[in-house]
């Protein structure tokens, strides 16, 4: 593969005008979308509109006039979109973390009301060990509050650690290290027929892979706004539920703005009907503001699908971009690098992440070597069973194939002038 072929893909780009919807700084090569995504145009404004007209003229009345009020649900309505959801599904609010200990308490409850006795059946939460930390965190403090068990296990152990004992799957659909994507239908399906309810974190999913929540029957899923929905730093995230599990499910957080009517200010709580009941308090309008402007940037590939479902295009050209970083890494950094993430196309996210073949301690060093030339990835740190990882996400919407080669040509360089061994860039940073 050459630089020619290169330019000629962006060429034959659909989605290549896309890219102007963005604001990305001159000389930088953006490989980090999967951490936080770029900023679209339209959010400056927008933001500042809410700020200085709808809250600093409208004042209170922008509940109504502005449709504050209904955001959560609105913007909830364009995440179904992009995960497989029916209007209604879904509601953006607060963060990934505390929607998590939301869905996993109904389902733990709903396991609860099901076999009330003291039994040791149905008590297990099972994971993944390479799970994303926070998810796992929660588990654990939930699982000791109400008397469960978090069992975790490798990828490759998932079929037959599913038995009887198993309340709750707990899984995320793409690995944040590896970039490894599990089959939805297909695992929820196996959870199914042993009982067990699922619960799946679409943080690094939503609005980079095609997503079928109801088609695959998931129970629950929660999301992040800030990867690869472009929502902007901590924006809000979202929640799902299965309409069959629909007034059928309790969450612990049962504050006003989950109430059935919040504006009676009665006593006593009760919850509003589907999955309304997941907002608690009042929402952050400003971030939910920004959060819009992401969604809609998501949503503009949705002409280019042609028919073939939601995220087709985005998907296909995500799958063009990292054969593309493989074929090169593999072309011109031979032996030096080997693969984490899955080569095939069904069992893969839309990153692609790389261990020193050598075992050696040079991938953050070597991250931060690439930051410094304007290649902005990220590192991920290994432990007794998993390697140091360089993790380069690709998003579809505001990168191309050239951007894949100068990419791949300055991880060359910082290999070949040995850059990476420069003190500087082994010094640790806050955040990694």
């Amino acid at each position: 593969m050459t630089l020619d072929d290169c330019r000629r893909l962006d060429a034959e780009d659909p989605l290549a005008a896309l890219r102007d919807r963005f604001l990305l700084p001159e000389g930088v090569i953006y490989l980090d979308g999967n951490s936080l995504g770029v900023l679209p145009k339209t959010a400056p404004a927008r933001i500042a509109e809410v700020v200085a007209k709808e809250w600093g003229e409208g004042l209170i009345r922008s509940w109504n006039s502005a449709g504050w009020f209904d955001l959560p649900q609105r913007l909830g309505d364009k995440v179904a979109r992009l995960v497989g959801a029916a209007p209604g599904e879904v509601v953006c609010t607060d963060s990934t973390s505390i929607n998590l200990y939301k869905v996993l308490f109904a389902a733990l409850s709903q396991v609860l009301l099901a076999t009330p006795d003291a039994s040791p059946q149905r008590r297990v939460v099972l994971s993944e060990r390479s799970n994303f930390p926070t998810d796992l965190y929660i588990a654990e403090s939930i699982c000791r509050e109400r008397g469960f068990t978090l069992r975790l296990i490798e990828a490759d152990e998932l079929p037959a650690a599913l038995d009887q004992q198993v309340a709750v799957l707990m899984l995320t659909h793409v690995n944040y290290r590896t970039g490894a994507m599990h089959d939805m239908k297909a695992v929820t399906a196996a959870a199914h027929a042993v009982g067990a309810l699922t619960v799946w974190d679409l943080a690094h999913s939503a609005g980079a892979v095609p997503v079928a929540l109801n088609d695959s029957e998931a129970d629950f899923a929660i999301g992040c706004g800030y990867k690869y929905l472009n929502g902007g730093p901590g924006a809000p995230a979202f929640v799902w539920v299965h309409t069959r599990h629909a007034g059928q499910f309790t969450q612990p957080l049962s504050g006003w703005w989950g109430h059935a009517a919040p504006f009676e200010f009665t006593p006593h709580y009760r919850p509003a009907p589907g999955v309304a009941r997941y907002l608690c308090g009042t929402q952050p309008i400003i971030a939910l503001a920004g959060l819009e402007c992401g969604l809609d940037s998501v949503l503009a590939a949705e002409p280019f699908d042609a028919g073939q479902g939601p995220m087709a295009a985005l998907r296909a050209k995500s799958l063009a971009l990292t054969d593309t970083f493989i074929t090169l890494v593999e072309q011109r950094c031979a032996g030096r690098f080997a693969l984490v993430t899955p080569r095939e196309h069904a069992r893969r996210g839309s990153q692609v992440c790389l261990a020193l073949n050598d075992g050696g301690p040079g991938a953050y060093a070597m991250v931060q070597a690439l930051i410094a030339r304007g290649v902005i990835g990220d590192f991920r740190a290994g432990d007794a069973q998993m390697p140091d990882i360089l993790r380069f996400g690709f998003t579809p919407l505001y990168l191309g194939f050239e951007d894949v080669w100068n990419a791949v040509e300055h991880l060359v360089q910082v290999v070949d002038r040995e850059e990476w061994k420069r003190p500087e860039f082994n010094q640790k940073l806050a955040v990694t």
